[in-house]
């Protein structure tokens, strides 16, 4: 009867997801609220909304244990300062004193991307796997690495950067970070509609692209997993590219980590089999032998439930000392 719960926080650019999350990592309530896009009120719309929600509920704030919140961008685990968050203006951002002042909680902040994996790991696809990766194909291509059930941040909080890893040396696409080639710009969705749309302008051959492209409708990675799916030669070469580098990328990372588990989630990930086989392929062609053997490709399973499941998980374990 006892039992306090755990708050998971997932800031995303739109919308902020919330959750009572219990000791089991079961959601007990769940919500969201709109995002601060100046940055300015995001902790006092956090605990405006946490006291809202308690009120609701009929609770005091002592059901609480604290606060796990993932962040977009680097973050220092230790002292909870956001480096730096381009959409909010956040930069050198102290989140986590903000977030204890404004709330009343102990609170500990990760990379959203971590908290994800983190999420798969405890309830998800990872299945209490150790040893992890775990990527997110949406606008953009996002991840986190677990090792021995801890997220790899490295020197300064940038580790896990798998939308980063340059796949194409010379001559790739330019990526928000200020590199080119990255992963990023070719199986993020917006990667594969650039892809799509390259080869599209390039070939002679038809597809029902052509017609989607010629009706000034806007393509989507949808659209191409839809044709490929039906058949289309076209997009059987645009997705067999795509894959062929997220593949070669996730073979890469493995052969440092050795992981027992790849999910996979993001927008992207709903094409399912269609995307898992042809990824499966190329990452047993690239991939060390005895790695390939250990790992196992999945699709994520808690959707947005990821990120406040892992915040909650930090929350549980990163403040139980305290």
């Amino acid at each position: 009867m006892n039992e306090k719960w755990l708050v998971g926080i997932d800031l995303g650019g739109t919308t902020i997801k919330m959750a009572f999350v219990n000791q089991y990592g079961e959601i007990v309530e769940k919500w969201e609220i709109p995002t601060d896009k100046s940055g300015k009120e995001i902790t006092t719309d956090i605990a405006k909304a946490i006291d809202a929600k308690l009120a609701e509920l009929g609770y005091p704030k002592t059901k609480l244990a604290g606060i796990g919140m993932g962040a977009p961008g680097p973050v220092n685990l230790l002292t909870g300062l956001v480096y730096k968050t381009t959409n909010l203006g956040w930069e050198n951002f102290p989140l986590k004193d903000h977030l204890e002042v404004e709330t009343g909680l102990p609170a500990v902040i990760d990379n959203d991307a971590n908290i994800a994996a983190i999420g798969e790991m405890w309830k998800g696809a990872g299945d209490g796997a150790k040893d992890l990766i775990c990527v997110t194909l949406g606008t953009g291509v996002g991840g986190g690495l677990i090792a021995n059930g801890e997220i790899i941040h490295g020197a300064n909080g940038a580790g896990g950067e798998i939308g980063h890893i340059t796949v194409v040396p010379n001559g790739g696409a330019p990526c928000n970070c200020g590199k080119t080639g990255c992963i990023e710009t070719i199986a993020s969705a917006t990667g594969i509609v650039r892809v799509a749309k390259e080869k599209l302008a390039t070939t002679d051959k038809k597809s029902v692209l052509h017609e989607i492209v010629e009706k000034n409708a806007e393509l989507s990675s949808k659209d191409v997993f839809d044709a490929f799916n039906q058949g289309d030669v076209i997009a059987e070469e645009i997705i067999d590219y795509v894959t062929f580098q997220l593949g070669l990328a996730l073979a890469n990372i493995s052969n440092g980590l050795n992981p027992e588990k790849i999910v996979i989630g993001g927008g992207v990930s709903k094409a399912g089999d269609s995307l898992i086989t042809k990824v499966e392929h190329y990452f047993k062609r690239f991939a060390f032998p005895r790695v390939a053997e250990a790992a196992e490709i999945k699709i994520a399973t808690l959707g947005n439930d990821a990120g406040v499941i892992g915040g909650a998980w930090l929350a549980k374990t990163k403040l139980s000392n305290k």
